[in-house]
């Protein structure tokens, strides 16, 4: 499949083993000037502990690059499945630092931390440089590609919004597509959630949850960060990660045609 395919039917990007897999062009979606984006350029997913059709679907929509934005102690916990004739890079982001959830007192501080890292992906200098690699990746590319993470939602989300912003996408489109994070993968949610109530107790979801979904507060913090940090987020863009003009204009070329 081609970005040019535009026909192709939403329910077809659906996997049974990554159920946040989805097309960054989204269902749709258009510049505020009213140019559609195209679809079945950039996709977007949580981790990719893929059954086979599932890999064989990857491999049939071209996909010919996968960026792993989680960190070595992800990989190695649940290393991605091969998708065929796609390259597979590491360009490692730090989500919740690893034993943090068991140190966390209650769910207001669990947002305190999603707030932090969300901060952390605009102050954070090695964070800064793995969005820079990744986006200049995808700016440079001629074929369809892939990031993830391990719940697609944050360090995937925060990707995903600065594509959108790149191409134009109004921001309420941008919250929305955030958003759709906790539809399309609130069966894990329920699992993982199940799984703290089984092994820390029940009196202890209430303190993972906001680790679990997408919050706008989550994004906000990230987009005032970029502007108190480079005063725009064309400024954290440039500055921050490294995509001067023809970078940027280089995504849009991708995402608009």
């Amino acid at each position: 499949m081609t970005g040019d395919d535009a026909q192709w039917g939403e329910e077809i990007t659906r996997l049974a083993s990554a159920d946040n897999f989805r097309d960054v062009a989204g269902p749709g979606y258009t510049s505020a000037d009213g140019r559609p984006l195209r679809p079945g350029v950039f996709w977007r997913s949580n981790e990719l502990q893929l059954i086979d059709e599932d890999a064989s679907l990857l491999s049939s929509l071209g996909i010919a690059a996968v960026f792993d934005l989680r960190s070595s102690h992800e990989i190695e916990a649940h290393p991605d499945v091969e998708v065929p004739g796609a390259t597979w890079t590491h360009v490692e982001v730090e989500g919740i630092p690893p034993g943090a959830g068991a140190e966390l007192r209650d769910a207001a501080d669990a947002v305190r931390t999603m707030l932090a890292i969300y901060r952390g992906f605009v102050t954070d200098e090695a964070a800064r440089r793995s969005f820079g690699t990744l986006l200049a990746a995808l700016a440079t590319s001629s074929t369809p590609q892939l990031f993830h993470c391990t719940a697609g939602k944050d360090r995937t989300g925060w990707a995903a919004a600065l594509l959108l912003h790149v191409a134009g996408v109004a921001d309420d489109v941008v919250e929305a597509d955030y958003l759709l994070t906790n539809d399309r993968s609130s069966s894990t949610r329920t699992k993982y959630l199940g799984l703290v109530a089984e092994h820390l107790g029940a009196d202890r979801v209430p303190t993972f949850e906001p680790t679990m979904v997408a919050d706008l507060a989550y994004l906000h913090a990230a987009l005032e960060q970029a502007v108190a940090s480079y005063g725009s987020v064309e400024g954290y863009l440039r500055d921050g990660l490294g995509l001067d003009d023809d970078l940027q204009a280089a995504l849009r070329t991708r995402l608009l045609g």
